[in-house]
């Protein structure tokens, strides 16, 4: 065999510095993520296992302060029911005409409906028969159940609400569209209350 020629090879390939054997390829380095996803993700895991197993830790909560609106209401066993059934109504929606809470109520509606539901009387007909019909009782005599007039419309009893006590009655107002607890104190019903009624032995 004749001996290999190595003239005319480019001088790269005679260095003796190179290494023998076949190239290598050049060492790729990571992504920086890469290289650190195995540790942050066991790092993670080791901080969840150690919460779930710490104790829970303990916030401290400030109570509601009681509701005293309504503290100073007395009432009879015949004007607790009432009241009692008229608060279970609060929300519902105001519908002219309306009978029922499922469809609605208006102010006469609602007092005809909690009256006949909470104590078995029958008071049909508008806010104005209602007045006419039941017992007139002075404003600083009211009582819980009793029912309140006003002049909303320019007419005589032409709105009624239950007073619950404390100077408050609830009612189904056309504005704002649902069953709620006002004051008689307030500007706008203090200048247009005309009555208050019982329905209660006197």
């Amino acid at each position: 065999m004749n001996p290999l020629n190595l003239e005319g090879m480019p001088s790269v390939l005679l260095d003796p510095n190179l290494p023998a054997g076949p190239p290598q390829r050049p060492l790729l380095r990571k992504p920086l993520f890469r290289r650190i996803r195995t540790p942050l993700l066991c790092a993670l895991i080791a901080l969840f296992l150690s919460g779930c197993g710490s104790n829970p830790v303990k916030t401290s909560v400030r109570p509601k302060p009681p509701d005293t609106s309504l503290a100073r209401i007395e009432v009879n066993d015949a004007g607790r029911e009432i009241v009692m059934y008229a608060l279970g109504l609060l929300d519902v929606g105001y519908v002219f005409g309306g009978k029922n809470p499922e469809a609605g109520l208006d102010c006469s509606g609602m007092v005809s409906f909690i009256y006949h539901n909470a104590i078995g009387l029958k008071l049909a007909g508008s806010a104005a028969d209602m007045a006419r019909k039941g017992r007139p009782v002075a404003r600083d005599a009211l009582q819980a159940g009793d029912l309140v007039f006003f002049n909303t419309m320019n007419k005589s009893f032409s709105h009624v609400g239950i007073y619950i006590g404390d100077d408050k009655f609830i009612h189904a107002p056309s504005s704002k569209g649902k069953i709620r607890i006002e004051s008689i104190k307030t500007k706008y019903f203090a200048t247009r209350y005309e009555a208050g009624r019982s329905y209660f032995a006197g």
